[in-house]
């Protein structure tokens, strides 16, 4: 498949401009296209992935990607799709945020190849050396108040009479709209695409290209993301999904794809790996025949998780995964059974009660709440349902020591199947 026959059967086109030749001018040749970011903050979020993704789609079929960051547009910030405004950022951390998300960048595109290069610019480094008069005169003059207020993303803010939309956002639109002019004049960039929510930044960009340049341009918008039940894509119950995995651990990152509503999983694959179609129609059919297998969704999180962090964090991540299945702890990082912990009750206990001879498992399992009583817990430890660190015990005249302590902290206790207890040693 060409690369806009890639996109449409991935469900990734929301809309675009002069379709035919668009579908024309991608099967000549080559094209150079641009995607951008505000790095409003020290780390992309699952939510930016799409768009980033989907420059990479381009680049594996031979167009040339540029990333742009918005040192110059994320010091303003953009109203697109925001119900207030946003807080100012001062250049320093948005240079530092640049810095941090380039890393993150080489995971999803390819800067080192002779053929097609992946490149990163700061629209600050044509943006900022021009003055506000001349800003005004050579970009300005070019945009009518009408036609700015008429696009979507204005119009909304400016309904809302609590908020409004400040001059500053107002602007926006045409830094975007520059940017888009200085690429096709100084790289020869034919193509933006973003989120839908960019329609009408990017449609302003292709006019000003066309009014000052005389050249043809297009856009392209890829769908925004919503979960099945119409909540907000890329939120967890303890919020965002950050690709940083200082942010949200490897092990957490690959627990929100494993998670995924059944009614989403086929899409995600379309939109976000690079798995074939009939790779992914099979994982459908499997899908279809056998959803509790949730053969799709670990096919989703694999790929996802290896994409971001590397095959190596994708392997301990499964791992630990696992443990909450009945796997061994062998080999388990510190860092990793951490977020285990964070999924499971837990209870303290005084260290010293597991000094010495220890304390009996049966008061253990009373006091992690998973028998009401010691005699409960006596004929669950004999009936083979309980177990220490996922090794069933079945003497209940066992006590636990500071021998069990995994890390030197924790116990990991669970009855049955799915009942699982940390005790921390303090």
């Amino acid at each position: 498949m060409n690369i806009y026959e890639e996109l449409e059967w991935r469900g990734l086109i929301a809309d675009c401009t002069d379709k035919a030749e668009l579908v024309k001018r991608l099967g000549s040749a080559p094209i150079t296209l641009y995607c951008g970011f505000d790095p409003t903050a020290e780390s992309l979020h699952v939510g930016n992935l799409v768009p980033l993704i989907a420059l990479r789609r381009f680049q594996l079929l031979g167009h040339h990607p540029i990333a742009v960051a918005g040192g110059a547009t994320g010091s303003i910030g953009d109203p697109s799709g925001k119900t207030t405004e946003r807080q100012l950022l001062t250049r320093e951390v948005l240079d530092a945020n640049i810095a941090s998300v380039k890393e993150q960048l080489r995971r999803l595109l390819d800067f080192e190849t002779t053929t097609n290069p992946a490149r990163l610019v700061d629209n600050a480094t044509w943006t900022a050396p021009i003055s506000y008069l001349d800003f005004l005169r050579d970009v300005g003059k070019h945009f009518s108040v009408n036609m700015m207020i008429a696009k979507e993303s204005v119009r909304a803010r400016m309904e809302d009479r609590e908020v409004g939309i400040s001059y500053t956002e107002f602007s926006y639109m045409l830094l975007q709209a520059f940017d888009f002019y200085h690429l096709r004049k100084e790289l020869n960039c034919e193509l933006q695409i973003g989120g839908s929510d960019q329609w009408g930044n990017i449609t302003a960009g292709s006019d000003l290209c066309r009014k000052k340049l005389g050249a043809h341009v297009f856009g392209l918008t890829l769908p925004l993301i919503t979960n099945a039940d119409g909540s907000k894509f890329g939120k967890s119950v303890a919020g965002a999904i950050w690709v940083d995995a200082k942010k949200t651990s490897v092990y957490r990152f690959y627990q929100f794809w494993i998670r995924t509503d059944d009614r989403d999983v086929i899409r995600y694959l379309k939109y976000f790996t690079f798995l074939g179609r009939e790779e992914i129609e099979t994982l459908e059919q499997q899908h279809t025949a056998k959803p509790e297998a949730r053969e799709a969704h670990k096919a989703l999180a694999k790929a996802m998780t290896d994409l971001v962090h590397g095959s190596d964090a994708t392997t301990e991540a499964m791992r630990a995964s696992e443990i909450l299945f009945g796997g061994g702890l062998e080999g388990i990082s510190e860092s990793t059974f951490s977020d285990i912990v964070g999924e499971v009750p837990s209870k303290e206990i005084e260290k010293s009660k597991l000094e010495g001879a220890g304390s009996p498992l049966v008061e253990l399992l009373v006091h992690a709440g998973l028998c009401p009583s010691k005699g409960q817990a006596r004929k669950d430890v004999e009936g083979g349902g309980v177990y220490i660190n996922n090794v069933r015990e079945a003497s209940f005249q066992r006590a636990v020591t500071t021998n069990d302590l995994l890390f030197g902290k924790y116990v990991l206790l669970r009855k049955g199947k799915r009942n699982y207890v940390v005790l921390t040693a303090l």
